[in-house]
């Protein structure tokens, strides 16, 4: 668990906090294998009897004062007495985790499995997009190629096709079967048989190991529904039917509800991924794609705030349904036509999968991108939870999660993989801050409670399995990070304290939310007015400028010159200002690929965000050595650029 702050000292107060001018807040990636030092989190057993604080909840950990018969909690100061056993426990601090590392992994049960082996086998569905290019296709194929290299054995696989209709392929047999069932062209219609009575679902996921080969012939019987299916389609009478519809949404329904039937039977988690050419256009789930257009134009209406918000609540609705199902679904579209990704993209991020966007066939790198997904490990069944000291709270929250509907400050998390990254900003519970004098500083805890699936390989080496077996285990743990921060006696403190990636961190995630809010030029208009507000702040208080007074303009330091930690922070807020995500629908901006945009930096971790904002050009002199200190900085297009050379 890697855990930055915008400023390590933080402020001491309001005051001093408006003064700065600086963004007060931190990013967590919690499913991180090492800390931001890059240590390992110490690893532990008995996670249920670890003690909490009467008061405020938090767990025993290294900051708190142990005495013999009572410990003292390090975020509220509230004393909370030990049991015997406890005590007896505590009594040499260095043998427990939990009083030797302010990182700790708590198992929380020896064997999450029930008695069928198979309850924790993972289970991945790809749902292929018919109404398409042979281009796409062959991609697609490639993509799930890839995947199935990176698919683990034991895992259970499953193919289902949509159009106008919905294929489910059995590939259990001696040839690959195809089922076919009708999408009705009604907005809110469904289908008219289950799936489950189409194909029973054990028939349609098939154990990966066993029947890769009948995959892949599966795979390679995929064609495009306007050159196959046209004239079965008409002698059947279907004359109403949109031939080449894409009926995305009933689809989805379909398959999640199938899904559902074994929820926490055959699998824990099922992941699907779907491949999109375009937007759904047929029955239930059609979006309306004219509203991207010159209409706008002509109605007066704003295209930077008129298309940002979905035009359904459908996908919305339909992910809520996923997350019941334990369903987690990841959305690859491969179009440059309007898609309205807008819409589409609560079915991913809300169901804890990803969005992914390609303008071409030709450039995708969608068979790399899937292959590395899988290759990640990831963590489901998340419980985020954030303690602060009483004197600072949680302002805001921001990343791919919901909060929970009945108690603060906590996060659940469908799907959480290594570099899944969340951001919060603080405020002051009062005016008066942190006392200078307090001999406790401000301290924060994150508890993130969490399921993994553990491989065979590890079970056979913990002894839970005999080798050559397929069995997978749940493993439920709790990881606890307490940190501690120290505080600012002056202004120039916090600002040589400050780290730029995690204020960049925050200020995307504020104005991607003032953009979805009230449209992207309110987005533009908060970085702008914050990189003012800081710039002067800045000047007055290391009283270069005395604001009022004349003749003093001319000595304004907007380039930051007494503090390097803010140096950059002036060419990263042009970046972003200039980069597709702030950038004006008048401008040529896709508004698909504006949604992409904040889909993906909303999850990024500071220096790969960085990165894509305000990319780096390096140098090689063979292909696998790099110049050192040979960097040529790149903006984007723009004139404005540094270039460092070695002599």
């Amino acid at each position: 668990m890697a855990v930055r702050a915008s400023v390590t000292r933080f402020p001491g107060n309001l005051e001093a906090q408006e003064r700065a001018g600086v963004a007060w807040g931190i990013s967590v990636t919690p499913f991180a294998a090492v800390d931001e030092r890059g240590n390992q989190p110490v690893l532990c057993s008995d996670g249920h009897h670890i003690p909490r604080c009467e008061n405020c909840w938090a767990y025993l950990n290294t900051l708190c004062e142990m005495e013999q018969w009572a410990w003292t909690c390090s975020l509220c100061a509230s004393l909370n007495a030990l049991s015997a056993p406890l005590a007896a426990r505590y009594s040499n601090p260095q043998s427990c985790p939990e009083l030797s590392s302010s990182f700790v992994d708590f198992e929380l049960q020896e064997d999450g499995s029930t008695d069928g082996e198979s309850l924790a086998r993972p289970v991945y569905v790809a749902a292929v997009d018919l109404t398409a290019s042979e281009e796409f296709l062959e991609l697609v194929k490639s993509a799930l190629l890839a995947a199935l290299e990176a698919l683990a054995p034991g895992s259970l696989f499953g193919l289902i096709t949509f159009s106008h209709k919905i294929g489910l392929y059995d590939v259990q047999g001696p040839v690959p079967v195809v089922k076919n069932i009708f999408i009705p062209p009604d907005l809110d219609g469904r289908v008219p048989i289950d799936l489950e009575d189409a194909m029973p679902l054990l028939s349609f996921l098939a154990p990966v190991e066993s029947y890769k080969d009948r995959i892949t012939a599966a795979l390679e019987t995929l064609k495009p529904s306007t050159s196959w299916e046209r004239t079965t389609a008409a002698g059947q009478g279907l004359d109403s039917v949109l031939l080449g519809g894409r009926g995305f949404g009933v689809a989805m329904d379909a398959l999640i509800s199938y899904l559902g039937s074994e929820y926490g039977n055959t699998f824990a988690l099922a992941r699907v991924f779907s491949f999109l050419s375009g937007p759904p256009d047929y029955g239930a789930g059609q979006l309306d794609t004219r509203r991207y257009g010159e209409q706008y134009a002509s109605k007066g209406e704003d295209a930077d705030r008129a298309l940002l918000p979905e035009q359904t609540p459908f996908y919305k609705d339909l992910a809520a349904l996923a997350v019941q199902a334990g369903v987690c679904v990841d959305i690859f579209v491969v179009t440059n036509e309007y898609t309205d990704l807008a819409s589409l993209k609560f079915l991913s991020i809300e169901s804890g999968g990803s969005l992914f966007l390609y303008s071409n066939s030709d450039d995708s790198t969608l068979p790399q991108d899937l292959y590395r997904m899988l290759s990640r490990p990831y963590a489901f069944a998340c419980v985020l939870r954030l303690r602060t000291s009483p004197e600072f709270k949680l302002g805001r929250a921001y990343g791919h999660f919901f909060p929970d509907p009945q108690y603060e400050n906590v996060q659940h998390i469908i799907c959480c993989d290594t570099y899944a990254t969340y951001a919060y900003d603080f405020e002051f519970e009062n005016s008066t801050g942190f006392s200078r004098n307090s001999d406790a500083p401000p301290v924060l805890q994150f508890a993130f409670q969490y399921t993994v699936v553990v491989p065979p390989e590890e079970n056979f080496k913990t002894g839970l399995s005999a080798p050559n077996s397929c069995r997978y285990l749940l493993k439920q743990r709790l990881r606890i990070r307490t940190v501690q921060y120290e505080i600012a006696q002056n202004i120039n403190e916090l600002y040589d304290s400050a780290n730029a990636e995690v204020i960049l961190s925050i200020l995307v995630h504020k104005v991607i939310a003032a953009s979805l809010e009230q449209g992207v030029k309110e987005g533009r208009l908060l970085l702008h007015d914050w990189l003012v507000i800081l710039t002067a702040q800045y000047n007055d208080a290391c009283k270069l400028v005395q604001f009022g007074k004349p003749n003093t303009a001319s000595r304004l330091d907007v380039a930051f010159s007494h503090c390097p930690q803010l140096q950059s922070l002036p060419r990263l807020a042009f970046a972003l200002l200039r980069s597709p995500l702030l950038r004006l629908h008048e401008e040529g901006v896709h508004p698909d690929y504006r949604i992409y945009l904040q889909c993906l930096f909303s999850a990024l971790e500071p220096s790969s965000l960085l990165r894509a904002v305000y990319p780096v050009l390096s140098s090689y002199s063979t292909p696998d050595k790099q110049r050192i200190l040979h960097y040529h900085f790149l903006l984007h297009r723009t004139v404005f650029c540094e270039i460092q050379l070695t002599s």
